[in-house]
């Protein structure tokens, strides 16, 4: 056919949380959007395996990245990394006394199961600040889809993002909430 499809394979994604930014050209970013806050400044990109989020508070930068493990992402100031896969949570102390708590999933559904979720997803994508709907293999697939939301007051920032993987009947979740 010759068309190219954006998402990876569901057992090939990491994640990772640097204290430094990453540089977008070693991603294939899809969308991207900045919040400001009086805390905090927040970009996030939504890239072919999931996302790139930048928070900044004070001079202090803290980057999530959830991609695929065959991304060439640096190793210095790398402070989190691990597979995406199963449930995990973790709670890492951060320079400027900033506390980062994630919690992600990776959940493989039965096929009608996937079906239905990925169509509570698609309502709850319209509603976000930031989506993307990747290239489906035939109209009879799902779009791959990929969304945050986000909430933040004085003292912390929490994020949602979802990340559906079709072809995989898969679907990953990750929470992120940053305490200053």
């Amino acid at each position: 056919m010759g068309v190219s499809f954006a998402r990876p394979d569901v057992t090939d994604l990491v994640f990772e949380v640097f204290e430094r930014t990453v540089h977008p050209e070693l991603l294939s970013i899809h969308a991207e959007a900045e919040w400001k806050h009086p805390t905090c400044a927040v970009k996030v990109q939504i890239c072919d395996a999931g996302h790139v989020m930048s928070v900044r508070y004070h001079q202090y930068i803290i980057t999530e990245v959830a991609t695929s493990r065959a991304t060439p992402l640096p190793k210095q100031y790398r402070v989190y990394s691990h597979k995406l896969r199963g449930h995990q949570e973790g709670s890492i102390p951060c320079a400027g006394g900033i506390v980062y708590h994630v919690s992600f999933e990776l959940e493989k559904l039965e096929p009608e199961v996937f079906a239905h979720y990925h169509q509570e997803l698609l309502a709850d994508s319209a509603k976000s600040p930031i989506s993307h709907h990747f290239a489906t293999r035939s109209r009879l697939t799902p779009t791959p889809l990929s969304f945050l939301q986000l909430e933040a007051n004085n003292s912390s920032l929490q994020v949602h993002t979802f990340h559906t993987f079709p072809d995989d009947h898969a679907v990953v979740k990750i929470q992120s909430r940053l305490e200053f």
